[in-house]
C-alpha cells in the first residue's frame, strides 16, 4: 500500500490539530517514516472522513433496492467524502456492506419501526403498539447497536401529525433496547412527540422541527443530539401543498415548520443542543449531499467550524468511531481550502482516502 505524507494541517478534533501526518499500511501515524520507500505528498487541510448520521442505503421511493443499487448509493456518498454512515433505517438488509472494503463504513439501525398506515408504504416494519418492546429488541439484535423509531406521522382521522406510541410504550421499549446495549433514534416532526421521547430516554432526534425551548433545554442538558436534515425540511412546503385538500391542519403545520426551519436550527445551536449532520438520503433525496446539508446548517447561522465538526469528528465520537488518532485507520478527506473557514470547500475534496487507499 503506498505511503502518503499529509502536509496538513491535520484536524484530529476540536482542540487537536497536527502540522502533518503520514499514512503507512493503511493507518495514520505522526512519526516520520524511517524507511526509504516511495512517499506521495498530499497537501491540504485534512479532516476525519465525513459522517452522514441520517442516511438510508438500500432505500428508494418504492422501498427496498437491490444490493447493486445500494452499493452505488454508498459509493456516491463515499466520493463526496462520507466515509461513515449511520443508516437510519432501511428495508434492505445492508449487512453485506461490512464486507466491502471499497464502501464507507456502515452502522445499521436495521428496519424502521412504525404502525400500520402511519408511515410511507414499503419502508417500515409495521406493528401494533402493544408489540413495540418485542419488535424494538428484535431490531436491536439485527442492527449495529441502533434502532429507528417513527415517532409521529399524519393521523388521517385527526388530519394532523400525532405521536405513534404512548409514553408508557416508549419507556418500556427504550429500556429494553438499552438493556441490549443498543441505542434508539427517532423520526419526529411535531412538538407533541418530543416530550415523551425525552422522558423515555431517547438517544438521538431526527428533524426536531417541532422542538420547543423547553425541549431544547432538556436535550442540551442530557447531551441528546438533533439531526436537523434541512434538505428534507426544505420539502415541507411541497408536502403541505400535496396534503392541503384533505388535511388543512397538517398543511398549515408543515408550512410553519418550513418557514422557521433556519430559525429552529439556530435556536438549537444557541441552546447548546449537540447538532449532527444527516442528509436523509434515500427515498426522496439523492446521495452524496452531505456538503450541501452542512452548508444549509451554516446558512442557519451556525459557524462553519461547528458545522464541519458536527459532520466529522464530533459525529464519530458520538458513534464511537475513530478519528485520526495515532494508529487509527486512515479514513480521511483532504481539501485545498479549509472548510472550517469556508463551508463551500466541503463540496470540493481533492482526495478521499478510505482504509488508507485513495478512492476518489
Amino acid at each position: 500500500m503506498p505511503a502518503l505524507h499529509l502536509t496538513g494541517p491535520v484536524v484530529v478534533g476540536d482542540d487537536d490539530v497536527r502540522a502533518e501526518a503520514w499514512v503507512l499500511d493503511g493507518r495514520i501515524t505522526y512519526e516520520r517514516p524511517r524507511h526509504g520507500g516511495v512517499v506521495t505528498t498530499v497537501p491540504g487541510t485534512v479532516i476525519p472522513g465525513l459522517v452522514d448520521v441520517h442516511c438510508h442505503v438500500g432505500l428508494d421511493s418504492g422501498g427496498a433496492t437491490d444490493r447493486d443499487l445500494a452499493a452505488k448509493q454508498a459509493t456516491v456518498d463515499r466520493d463526496a467524502g462520507t466515509l461513515l454512515i449511520r443508516d437510519a433505517g432501511s428495508p434492505l438488509d445492508t449487512s453485506f456492506v461490512h464486507e466491502r472494503t471499497d464502501l464507507p463504513r456502515l452502522i445499521r439501525a436495521a428496519r424502521f419501526i412504525a404502525r400500520p398506515k402511519r408511515y410511507l408504504r414499503h419502508y417500515a416494519r409495521e406493528i401494533e403498539p402493544e408489540d413495540l418492546t418485542a419488535v424494538a429488541v428484535d431490531e436491536a439484535r439485527k442492527g449495529d447497536g441502533w434502532i429507528k423509531l417513527i415517532g409521529d406521522w399524519i393521523d388521517r382521522e385527526e388530519g394532523d401529525l400525532t405521536p405513534l406510541w404512548s409514553p408508557v410504550q416508549l419507556a418500556e421499549a427504550l429500556a429494553a433496547v438499552h438493556a441490549q446495549g443498543a441505542r434508539a433514534t427517532v423520526h419526529a416532526f411535531s412538538h407533541e412527540a418530543i416530550g415523551p421521547l425525552l422522558d423515555a430516554g431517547i438517544d438521538c432526534i431526527e428533524h426536531g422541527t417541532g422542538m420547543t425551548e423547553e425541549h431544547m433545554r432538556v436535550a442540551a442538558a442530557a447531551e441528546i443530539p438533533v439531526v436537523p436534515t434541512l434538505l428534507q425540511v426544505d420539502q415541507f412546503a411541497a408536502y403541505a401543498d400535496a396534503g392541503e385538500a384533505r388535511f388543512p391542519r397538517y398543511a398549515e403545520r408543515m408550512r410553519g415548520m418550513h418557514a422557521r426551519r433556519y430559525e429552529q436550527v439556530r435556536a438549537l445551536w444557541e441552546a447548546g443542543v449537540p447538532l449532527l449532520v444527516g442528509t436523509d438520503a434515500g427515498g426522496t433525496l439523492g446521495h452524496g449531499l452531505l456538503p450541501r446539508e452542512a452548508a444549509e446548517i451554516v446558512r442557519a447561522g451556525v459557524p462553519a467550524a461547528d458545522a464541519v465538526a458536527a459532520a466529522s469528528w464530533r459525529a464519530r465520537a458520538f458513534l464511537g468511531a475513530d478519528t485520526l488518532t495515532e494508529g487509527a485507520s486512515a479514513d480521511l478527506v483532504v481539501y485545498a481550502d479549509d472548510p472550517r473557514e469556508d463551508i463551500g470547500a466541503l463540496a470540493s475534496p481533492t482526495h478521499v482516502v478510505l482504509r488508507g487507499h485513495r478512492v476518489a
